[in-house]
């Protein structure tokens, strides 16, 4: 008997004596193999796995040819790397399973990242066994399936399964190749060819954003105002580029940024700096965002070079996830009322976290809302509602022009894990925890730019929650049950939400289930709807705010400014006062009656770009 355990899990029958797809059932096998299905344990008393077992069977519109040839393709990964694979067909439907013996035992957390990271190739896999060592189980060879037949061997050898010969040094070489070759997909998304251009025109180098590279983030607070401005502002655009950044992301902080002094003034032959107009320095950062972008996609640079990265991002994707399957658990909370805007505020601070490689992010609610597809009002509310339940935290509050930073660890599990981890005896494989890393930034970019469109823009287009379920289609069909599951919701909802979808052509439904269409038609929704171009426009009044509250700090920080002594006053740019460069744009608008800043005339001066600066240019050009 194969069974590393003395029981098997043995399949249920309803109240009308029918088999269900449940094994809830358990039996000793010592009293011999039961003649209905059953499904073997793959990992032993101790929870290390003895066998690996992967599930491809033709359903959710895959169809048995699909099964056979995603099995064979993985039968192919396996045997390269030393697993002998067995494929049997499950069953009459003719899905595919395909079963790997190990001579010695896994640890389960090996087993789930090798799982994940097939299923990143092979959508379709079912990981459910692989990812849980405690009832992780499926039917083996010779198993009776419930609508007849047995699971029937169509490749390898048995013997492979009683006398294995796979160890788990060869299953960890796995997952290291795996997770290699996503590092290096990410990597390469540079393409050989012109690169790709943004919504401001601008070029940028394709892939997961990532935190800035510490040389970078230090050169961006560096005072270069004494120094080489313009080397300083060279690192900053060289990692912002590399990090796959964009332009709009760096003009946004042009105002504050100290290593940004080369664009907001030039320095004289006296040596002192003079401030720049807005043309001038619109098409200083331009030119030199696109020479950072070309030099970085010429160029093989390692992001971030630290030894404790991998250990890093392995411990944030492993919370991440626990977050994530904890939300998909909690049905009915994200479609009903405000749910469906808490839930993308909640994947986009997940994503923050993933990028900037720290549970605790600062959380600008005009960025959260612009890249989440909703207003500023709306993503701050979502905040303090998840942190009422317990979702996320508050752990610094705003300050001048930083926002509030927030964390998805309000029990501090990441802190205990960490420290629990330091005694495992079994290594993490080299690299794994960066690809599951990607992994999840993929998955999460992915939802949130199908769900951030002018189409789903709530109130007046599809709303929130048409967008969060049009983000879970593929291209590959799933069923109303699925979707229900994915979403959180009863099937007959979740019909409802796909119905109106197809209605719209934004869902296709065929005998597999529903997929996303070919043809991507949101903007054609969001013409019909009238909301074409909402979004941009909040995107370019987000902007103008933050400009005229830079510009209002800046002027604070020039009144506060210690004045020279008499007779030593200094002239800048602010013309006689305390400090050069303080206030690169000059003085703040005011009342000629009263003398209070005119908040209204600095808006209508910064949309016109007729200021010293001009960051609307820099940031929407």
């Amino acid at each position: 008997m194969l069974s590393p355990r003395p029981t098997a899990r043995v399949a249920v029958h309803d109240i009308d004596g029918q088999l269900l797809n449940e094994y809830a059932g358990s039996r000793r096998l010592s009293l011999g193999a039961p003649a209905t299905p059953w499904a073997m344990y793959l990992a032993g008393p101790d929870r290390r796995y003895r066998f690996l077992a992967f599930d491809l069977d033709a359903k959710g519109g895959r169809t048995a040819a699909d099964a056979d040839h995603d099995a064979r393709a993985l039968a192919v990964t396996l045997n390269e790397a030393g697993l002998p694979p067995v494929i049997c067909e499950s069953g009459p439907s003719g899905g595919r399973h395909i079963w790997v013996g190990l001579a010695d035992s896994v640890d389960p957390e090996t087993v789930a990242t090798l799982a994940r990271l097939l299923k990143h190739v092979h959508p379709t896999l079912d990981i459910a066994p692989l990812t849980n060592a405690a009832t992780g189980c499926m039917r083996p060879p010779g198993a009776p399936h419930r609508h007849g037949g047995v699971s029937t061997v169509l490749s390898g050898l048995l013997d492979t399964l009683t006398h294995p010969t796979a160890s788990a040094v060869q299953v960890r070489a796995l997952v290291e190749r795996l997770a290699g070759e996503l590092t290096r997909q990410d990597a390469a998304q540079a393409p050989a060819g012109p690169l790709p251009v943004d919504e401001q025109g601008r070029l940028f180098l394709p892939g997961p954003r990532r935190t800035l590279p510490a040389g970078s983030a230090q050169a961006l607070q560096e005072d270069s105002t004494a120094g080489d401005a313009s080397s300083v502002l060279w690192r900053v655009l060289i990692g912002a580029a590399s990090a796959h950044w964009r332009f709009a992301e760096i003009a946004a902080l042009v105002a504050t940024a100290p290593g940004l002094e080369h664009v907001r003034t030039r320095r004289e032959r006296d040596g002192k700096r003079s401030a720049r107009g807005a043309v001038e320095a619109t098409a200083l950062l331009r030119r030199q965002w696109d020479k950072a972008a070309r030099w970085a996609a010429a160029h093989d640079r390692r992001i971030g070079d630290d030894p404790t990265f991998d250990l890093r991002a392995d411990r944030l994707a492993a919370l991440v996830r626990q977050v994530q399957e904890r939300a998909d658990a909690s049905v009915g909370r994200w479609t009903r009322g405000s749910g469906p805007t808490d839930r993308r505020v909640l994947d986009l601070v997940c994503l923050l976290v993933l990028e900037g490689m720290s549970v605790d992010v600062e959380a600008d609610v005009r960025r959260l809302g612009l890249r989440s597809g909703i207003s500023k009002d709306t993503s701050s509310k979502a905040l303090w509602r998840l942190a009422a339940d317990g979702w996320v935290v508050r752990t610094r509050a705003s300050e001048g022009c930083r926002a509030a930073h927030w964390s998805i660890d309000p029990q501090g599990v990441l802190h205990r894990e960490s420290e629990e981890s330091l005694t495992q005896a079994d290594p993490r494989p080299l690299g794994a925890g960066a690809a599951e890393r990607l992994a999840l930034i993929s998955l999460l970019t992915a939802r949130l730019e199908a769900a951030c469109h002018d189409a789903f823009t709530p109130g007046a287009g599809m709303g929130a929650l048409a967008g969060n379920t049009y983000a879970r289609l593929t291209d590959a069909p799933k069923s109303t049950f699925v979707l229900a599951a994915e979403l959180g919701t009863t099937a007959g909802h979740a019909r409802a939400l796909l119905d109106r979808l197809h209605g719209w052509g934004l869902a296709d439904l065929s005998v597999g289930g529903w997929s996303r269409p070919a043809q991507d038609r949101r903007d054609v929704v969001a013409r019909q709807l009238g909301v074409r171009g909402r979004l941009a426009a909040r995107a370019r009044l987000y902007r103008l705010e933050r400009a005229v509250w830079a510009w209002w700090l800046a002027e604070r920080a020039w009144m506060d400014a210690p004045r020279p002594a008499a007779g030593a006053a200094v002239h800048g740019a602010q013309g006689p006062g305390p400090v050069r460069g303080l206030n690169t744009r000059g003085r703040y608008p005011r009342y000629a009656d009263s003398g209070r800043a005119d908040h209204h005339q600095a808006r209508v001066l910064l949309a016109a770009g007729t200021t010293a600066i001009g960051t609307p240019l820099l940031a929407a050009a």
